[in-house]
């Protein structure tokens, strides 16, 4: 279950994320206004809304192609978005969003170059200066959903 702050916007996801993105890169710092954003990869299929209806907006993003952010109308906390690469069919779910953030920790933390300084990793989960290869981090189930997003329209 998650919700933006105000309570207008409820949502709950109905699997487990895919995978859990610690994004350290500028962009995410300057979206977020903290030292990285944390978004948890789902389906937008099992991504429910239950109260309320996010306003989308796009926004510029590193890789020129911009995303589409879900926000809630009233308090205008991001919810969700959609990137280019991944489209409608991915949901990048802001875990502080969640009832549960410790729910969903990072399965990577990627774009280290630009970590700030006083961010320290100790290194129990993979840590990447830039993007990484989905193949060599993903667990073979989460393998196995990409697969399936990809034959589906």
């Amino acid at each position: 279950m998650g919700r933006c702050s105000c309570g207008a916007v409820h949502y709950r996801m109905t699997a487990s994320p895919v995978f859990v993105h610690a994004c350290h890169c500028t962009w995410c710092q300057r979206e977020t206004g903290s030292a990285f954003a944390l978004n948890a990869m789902i389906e937008t299929e099992f991504v429910d809304l239950l109260a309320g209806v996010p306003e989308e907006m796009t926004l510029p993003s590193a890789s020129g192609r911009g995303q589409i952010v879900l926000r809630c109308g009233v308090c205008r906390v991001a919810l969700w978005s959609h990137y280019a690469g991944a489209g409608r069919k991915v949901a990048f779910v802001r875990v502080g969003t969640l009832e549960k953030p410790g729910a969903c920790p990072p399965d990577i933390h990627i774009f280290t170059s630009t970590k700030l300084p006083w961010v320290v990793l100790d290194g129990w989960v993979p840590v990447v200066p830039e993007y990484y290869d989905w193949r060599e981090h993903w667990p073979a189930s989460s393998i196995a959903r990409r697969e399936a997003m990809a034959t589906k329209r």
